[in-house]
């Protein structure tokens, strides 16, 4: 296949010591969002306390987070085609930055729902454009190394997040969560302006509602795009299952505390790591569909397990390896799937891949619904989401193969 060649074509190789500062620093960008979201979880009853609402009530800033941070990459994708990357990031970074700090001095629910909405305003505008930044900067087997580790970073984020808030909050309280993440923005936008200029140098797209729905379009209709950026989207939302299924089933199913649960999360980073490693060395050996097929075979298997380990071992250690396999097909199909995904596309770098996170997030919105909602043994729930999803994902792919 045609596409099986960005592989390996001669792009640049992001090997020296500046270029590693530079994909830590998009790494950085892309673990905003994830950071804001995940850093709260431990500290959801606390807050609704505090605001003198329902723990269930309080849950609604991390959905209205998720909402607009997934609407808004929609908008600011085309936005850095017309207008280049450099100046959307700084001001997402000072938008985010005033909406954390709105938060941290909520004293009720409508006031935390505002500021969480201007955080989730200036998180998409950092999220989306790392990796439209890395496409400009990179091609072929660069770009999907680059994709590695910016998706590392994306997963270290909600991995070791919840652990970092829960010892924020016995020992400062829930509101010093909101202040180290507007720290972490203001480092964030210090860094991104001392190691980038404009990336965008391509021919800039006309900033035009009807030409801008006109290109989502093109790229909804357009196999090379919308296969892969399914298919990433499909795992990551089993990604984001687990994350909301795991205090279910590991505290109140396992009696596990919070600070084990923390240190679990913390643990699956480590998969994660090991896996986008391995991608770097598959991508180049065996082709990107090769690569992704195969991360595909081990997300299927692993999310099958889970189910399996629901109905017949319900226990922690059968749970844990099942969990290691799914995430380590989840690590090599993210990064391999999204470089894919945006390699055809260097002209429209920003509103490709402004869709490919509209389509994650929403498949984590809805991944996060039914595993939440199918059944009240949250194993099993978590079972039959990481099933499905991974298995559709899976034929997907199979099928673009095959017609291409």
């Amino acid at each position: 296949m045609a596409d099986q060649t960005i592989a390996i074509d001669a792009g640049p190789r992001p090997e020296t010591s500046s270029t590693f500062v530079q994909i830590a620093v998009l790494a950085g960008l892309a673990a905003t969002g994830t950071l804001a979201t995940n850093i709260l979880l431990p500290s959801l009853p606390q807050m609704a306390a505090s605001l003198n609402v329902t723990s269930a009530a309080v849950t609604s800033a991390i959905t209205i987070f998720l909402a607009v941070f997934a609407l808004g990459q929609l908008v600011v994708g085309p936005i850095s085609d017309r207008y280049g990357r450099r100046w959307p990031v700084l001001i997402g970074f000072a938008v985010f930055f005033a909406g954390s700090v709105w938060c941290g001095l909520a004293t009720d629910l409508p006031g935390l729902l505002t500021g969480r909405i201007i955080q989730a305003a200036g998180a998409c505008a950092t999220s989306v454009l790392s990796r439209a930044i890395a496409r400009d900067m990179f091609s072929g087997a660069a770009l999907a190394r680059a994709m590695a580790l910016i998706m590392i970073a994306m997963a270290a984020a909600p991995g070791f997040s919840p652990l970092l808030g829960g010892a924020l909050d016995h020992y400062f309280g829930w509101r010093s969560e909101f202040a180290l993440v507007a720290g972490f923005a203001g480092l964030g936008a210090l860094a991104y302006g001392s190691v980038f200029g404009e990336t965008h140098h391509a021919t800039r797209t006309p900033l035009d509602p009807l030409a801008i729905a006109k290109n989502y379009l093109g790229l909804i209709t357009d196999r090379r795009f919308v296969v892969p950026a399914t298919t990433v989207s499909l795992i990551m939302g089993g990604l984001f299952a687990m994350f909301s299924a795991a205090p279910r089933v590991l505290i109140e199913a396992m009696q596990f505390t919070p600070i084990q649960l923390g240190l679990f999360f913390a643990g699956t980073v480590m998969i994660v790591f090991a896996a986008g490693m391995l991608a770097t060395k598959l991508a180049p050996r065996y082709g990107l569909d090769r690569s992704i097929r195969g991360g595909l075979w081990a997300a299927a298997a692993g999310g099958i397990a889970i189910l399996l380990v629901s109905l017949y071992w319900p226990s922690f250690l059968p749970f844990l390896g099942a969990m290691c396999v799914f995430l380590l097909g989840m690590g090599i199909v993210n990064p391999l799937g999204t470089a894919q995904a945006l390699s055809p596309f260097g002209d429209r770098a920003g509103a490709a891949s402004a869709l490919v996170g509209f389509f994650q997030m929403m498949s984590a919105a809805i991944g996060v619904w039914l595993a939440a909602t199918i059944s009240h043994q949250a194993l099993f729930a978590l079972g039959v989401v990481l099933t499905v999803f991974s298995l559709v994902a899976f034929g997907l792919y199979t099928l673009r193969a095959k017609t291409g």
